[in-house]
């Protein structure tokens, strides 16, 4: 079988979905051995580098305008405060320092001040990372110059789920930012979020879409849903665990040389799920105790977690 695919057809990657959990597990940990040092995580810090006031309807973002969520608008952060914090996180051993901005589209005099952070974090010998919303291809090309490594742009959910989800841009603006992205050569993130009120044949139609792009994703993270008080999700019912582990299981065989981020949601998963998740082929997580508005683990948790299952950290430039 051909390893790396674009041609996937859903009833395919249903029928993965429909296998039996052990035996979906034993494929995907297999391939994942073949392409990944099983017992190392690829480990990235991220920063909120401005907070609030985005004027998208994302149904689940604490960040929306549209809904009160008690979250302080906060303005974008200076240069010097955001390379405090990756000298902070590699210090604490993150290999990619992630700035996330809460913008429909950034303009150009944005973008702007946005270019001497990135050039500052990778001065430091981190890789580098921003999510900032849509982008133009000039914007990416900018991006590119500047020594951008990682542009992050998540599809969520599926097509078919996608309007349920948002209505202030369609499903096909976030394919528009990743062929722009990719076009300016910079490293594809691009992955979803599960429960945002999706079925299983919306999750394979989500990792499809991601499969089926020109090129993979470089890094794919896959997020449980942080239920937010005062967003229109804040009640939804969560994926079980045996789904969540399924949908990285089959990201893993879709998907065999990207990298599977166990992203939001570590603060609700025991040890026990979060081996499971790595066994079934995730390979990265975020580091710090704060995933832009939401908790995750503090770096000490980790370092326990990680010792217990005698798991390292990829070191800088090691991949």
């Amino acid at each position: 079988m051909k390893e790396l695919r674009n041609d996937w057809a859903l009833a395919e990657v249903e029928a993965l979905f429909a296998l039996p959990f052990n035996d979906l597990l034993f494929q995907a940990h297999t391939l994942h051995r073949k392409n990944f040092n099983p017992n190392q995580v690829q480990v990235s810090s991220l920063l909120n580098i401005k907070t609030g006031a985005c004027p998208e309807d994302c149904s689940y973002c604490s960040q929306s305008s549209k809904y009160d969520t008690g979250l302080e608008r906060e303005k974008l952060m200076e240069v010097d405060a955001v390379l405090k914090q990756a000298q902070e996180a590699k210090d604490k051993g993150a290999t990619r320092f992630c700035m996330g901005a809460a913008w429909r589209n950034p303009t150009d005099k944005s973008l702007d001040k946005v270019i001497p952070m990135i050039q500052g974090v990778k001065a430091m010998g981190l890789e580098t990372c921003v999510t900032l919303g849509m982008l133009t291809q000039e914007q990416a090309f900018t991006l590119k110059e500047a020594g951008l490594d990682y542009y992050n742009h998540n599809i969520d959910t599926s097509k078919e789920n996608y309007s349920n989800v948002i209505t202030t841009r369609s499903f096909q603006d976030r394919l528009n930012t990743l062929e722009s992205v990719q076009n300016a050569d910079i490293h594809v993130c691009s992955g979803g979020i599960l429960g945002l009120g999706e079925g299983q044949t919306d999750r394979a139609s989500m990792l499809r879409s991601l499969a089926n792009l020109e090129k993979h994703p470089d890094s794919v993270p896959l997020n449980l849903l942080v239920p937010i008080p005062g967003t229109p999700f804040e009640a939804i019912e969560p994926p079980t665990e045996s789904e969540f582990v399924r949908t990285i299981a089959v990201a893993r065989l879709m998907m065999p040389k990207s990298v599977v981020r166990l992203s939001a949601g570590r603060t609700e998963m025991g040890e026990a799920l979060q081996a499971l998740c790595f066994f079934a082929g995730a390979n990265s997580i975020f580091y710090g105790d704060q995933l832009l508005t939401t908790d995750n683990p503090d770096t000490n948790t980790d370092q326990i977690l990680f010792e217990r299952l005698g798991i390292n950290q990829q070191l800088l430039n090691s991949h």
